[in-house]
């Protein structure tokens, strides 16, 4: 069978300018975030991130990476905007696609079952259609009347999510208590790279995901596994770890100061590497008297 394991680096230098990357996860939760530092690296650009949005978006704009953005929030949770994010949507320095989030489920499920749009009740009588004119409803053509909002596809060219589990073959486990949407991510994209806490033989990924049903990103999904520790980091990723909720306000300070926001991506952005970055936060965290990770 084939092996699949690769670097993030090698992983993301398959994204080319002007493509639609999907990202997995749910706003500051369980983000494949190895894999965005990766493209932070990477010289693409001219991107449309597709995205239940977290620092993932938030971050690619800041790096001048983003044409176009297609999401249903943008968050990070306990905080409850992403600043970089927020900054470039109100400059105008991205274009920007809001939907509401059953909208975004309904694309996401369009493009993976091929369909030219998906019905769903999200979004009427609501400003969405007002911001995205192109947006179309259709009646019910079995005679009720009823009128539905006519979700186009969400149609990927790459996905990128993060498991806390995989096999060398591209299966992989989703062992927290939510899956999110990846799956469908996955299914909605051409190709898909996933990163996981541990990469496992497939006998031992079997067992150790606990149950058939944390089995849900499959082999003739991905064209690439990433063996990531801490690779959703500073996102959560259950059971493995908790978000870092103390450099995650660091991040968002940062943020808002030019001067500081360049110290900061001195200090843990602009690495060659993900295992230099993960020794940068926990140098952060060793000056803070933090336990080991700073996750709680």
């Amino acid at each position: 069978m084939t092996d699949k394991r690769m670097t993030a680096d090698e992983a993301v230098s398959r994204i080319e300018d002007g493509m639609t990357v999907g990202v997995g996860g749910w706003g500051s939760r369980r983000k494949p975030m190895a894999l965005v530092r990766a493209l932070l690296r990477s010289p693409v650009k001219d991107l449309t991130v597709v995205s239940y949005g977290g620092p993932d978006v938030g971050l690619l704009c800041a790096a001048g990476k983003v044409r176009k953005a297609v999401y249903g929030f943008v968050s990070l949770d306990s905080i409850p905007l992403e600043p970089h994010f927020r900054a470039a949507r109100e400059s105008g320095a991205v274009q920007a696609l809001e939907l509401d989030e059953g909208m975004f489920l309904a694309g996401l499920r369009a493009a993976a079952l091929r369909l030219p749009f998906m019905p769903v009740r999200g979004g009427i009588g609501s400003d969405v259609p007002r911001n995205a004119p192109f947006l179309r409803t259709v009646t019910d053509p079995y005679g009720s009347g009823d009128e539905v909002m006519a979700a186009p596809p969400l149609e990927l060219d790459v996905a990128l999510v993060h498991a806390n589990l995989a096999d060398p073959r591209g299966n992989a486990a989703l062992t927290g208590p939510d899956q999110y949407f990846d799956d469908l991510f996955c299914l909605a994209a051409k190709t898909s790279y996933v990163s996981a806490e541990r990469v496992l033989p497939t006998a031992d990924l079997r067992r150790a995901a606990g149950c058939l049903h944390a089995l849900v990103v499959h082999r003739y999904l991905t064209a690439g596994v990433v063996e990531a520790p801490r690779g959703a980091h500073f996102t959560e990723c259950p059971p493995q770890y908790g978000r870092d909720e103390a450099f995650q306000q660091a991040y968002a300070r940062a943020a808002a100061d030019p001067r500081e926001w360049a110290a900061f991506a001195d200090r843990f952005l602009d690495q060659p590497d993900e295992a230099s970055y993960q020794q940068a936060v926990d140098e952060f965290h060793a000056a803070r008297g933090d336990r080991a990770g700073g996750t709680r």
